[in-house]
């Protein structure tokens, strides 16, 4: 088994992993969703927000008319008649005519004109024409009622306007009218305050709508986006794994047609293409079930050595020296992705685990398999590889030297979907030897005396 290039992959993946068709895909329609979900949260917010706003102001513009009123009503009250005419002296001594809302008196004369009478002291703003206070007391008159308005002041502002009449005393005659003159400012104010506050509340809720809608876009999307990753991995797996028997078998099919002998010379190398370009699919179809069913694992109770043995007895004919130390092991396991793992070591360790020359087996690979409870070990006397390599060893399309490119991947693979592992160590006198846990297992009889060691 050779050694690999020493290259960590964690970046290299995350790199692959970013460039993916199928996450650049996903991740568009991931912020298409985000998009609606806030889009539609950012309606709601709004239409609720309006609600808000234009309740309370309308809560806040009753609230001014209804103290207009009051004073309206209160000032209306402390006017009356005597024989000498229109009494006022009660609206200078009550706190209902002081300060704001100003309070405006308009008295009727003989001739029908209506003239002012009284204003109460207050702030000077807001300030609306004579003419205009004069119109709504006339139209409150006319009416026999109080009238409601909203009046530009001097500085082009709102002002809010009441107008009340009152009557004679003993003809009740319309006589006039009290008008309330009052600033909304005063109240809206807070108005404005809770509309800031309501706005404020809408995008802090947005905000969080729309990180909590991509969080929830994202996790629901996971399986679709672990599903199309699984199928481009096998796609690249197949284009890459069936490259080279392919063109193996071709070119020797075109040597064969122009070579005098005929195909038969060819025969074997073209068998040996077709036997590797049968693994190739194995590990690839292989992959594909792994990453389609997850931890849905076909598990039943296995004779571990028993399949390690018939492994071995398939890989017995060739230029290379296999040994074996089977102990009587039972384990629960799925037994086709098993045998494709220990497979997928021994083909590995006869490629790669001939001996260096110079030596007297030169170029002949020696592999011992061994199984110990849930473990399958198999050693060669290969250049040898430790522990801190097999994360590079074990990443697709590096093995080198005609190895399968997914072989130990995929061996890593079916030891974690059963709980177990892919361990390698330098051996002492050179070589390697890699260790596949099952996870744990019955080691059986033979076993049953002693620590595991190999």
């Amino acid at each position: 088994m050779t050694g690999a290039a020493r290259t960590p992959q964690t970046a290299r993946g995350r790199a692959g992993r970013l460039r993916s068709p199928a996450r650049r895909r996903l991740r568009r329609l991931q912020l298409r969703l985000t998009l609606a979900y806030t889009l539609i949260t950012l309606a709601g917010v709004s239409a609720l927000s309006w609600m808000v706003i234009r309740t309370d102001e309308r809560s806040w513009r009753a609230a001014a008319y209804d103290e207009m009123d009051q004073r309206a009503a209160v000032s209306t009250s402390l006017i009356y008649y005597t024989d000498d005419g229109l009494q006022l002296d009660g609206l200078y001594d009550d706190e209902a005519t002081r300060g704001a809302p100003r309070v405006r008196v308009l008295h009727a004369a003989p001739g029908g004109a209506l003239r002012l009478v009284f204003t109460s002291p207050g702030p000077a703003q807001p300030a609306v024409a004579e003419d205009r206070l004069a119109a709504l007391a006339r139209t409150a008159m006319d009416r026999d009622d109080t009238v409601r308005t909203e009046a530009p002041d001097s500085r082009g502002a709102a002002a809010y306007l009441l107008a009340r009449p009152f009557h004679h005393d003993e003809t009740q005659e319309v006589r006039g009218a009290v008008v309330v003159v009052g600033d909304p400012s005063q109240w809206m104010a807070e108005h404005r305050r809770l509309a800031a506050s309501v706005l404020v509340g809408a995008g802090l809720l947005t905000a969080l709508a729309a990180a909590t809608g991509h969080l929830l876009s994202g996790r629901s999307l996971r399986p679709a986006w672990q599903s199309l990753e699984a199928q481009e991995r096998i796609l690249a797996d197949a284009a890459h794994e069936l490259r080279t028997p392919v063109a193996v078998m071709r070119s020797s099919v075109d040597v064969a047609g122009t070579d005098p002998r005929g195909p038969g010379p060819h025969l074997p190398r073209i068998r040996r293409a077709t036997e590797r370009l049968t693994d190739v699919v194995d590990n690839v179809l292989t992959r594909g079930r792994l990453q389609a069913a997850g931890p849905d694992l076909r598990a039943v109770p296995l004779r571990l050595d028993q399949l390690v043995e018939q492994a071995c007895e398939e890989l017995a004919a060739g230029p290379h020296v296999l040994t074996t130390s089977l102990d009587a092991s039972v384990v629960t396991a799925d037994p086709a992705l098993v045998r494709i793992a220990v497979r997928n070591l021994l083909d590995n360790a006869v490629r790669h685990g001939a001996t260096p020359a110079p030596a007297s087996a030169a170029g002949r690979a020696e592999v011992h398999v061994m199984v110990r409870g849930a473990t399958v070990a198999v050693a060669d006397r290969g250049p040898g590889i430790a522990a801190a390599d097999l994360p590079a060893l074990t990443e697709r399309f590096r093995s080198p030297g005609g190895g399968t490119g997914i072989g130990l991947s995929l061996v890593s693979e079916i030891a974690a979907a059963h709980g177990g592992d892919l361990t390698a160590d330098l051996r002492p006198g050179g070589g390697t030897l890699v260790r596949l846990s099952l996870g744990p297992g019955d080691p059986g009889p033979a076993h049953a005396g002693g620590p595991t060691r190999f």
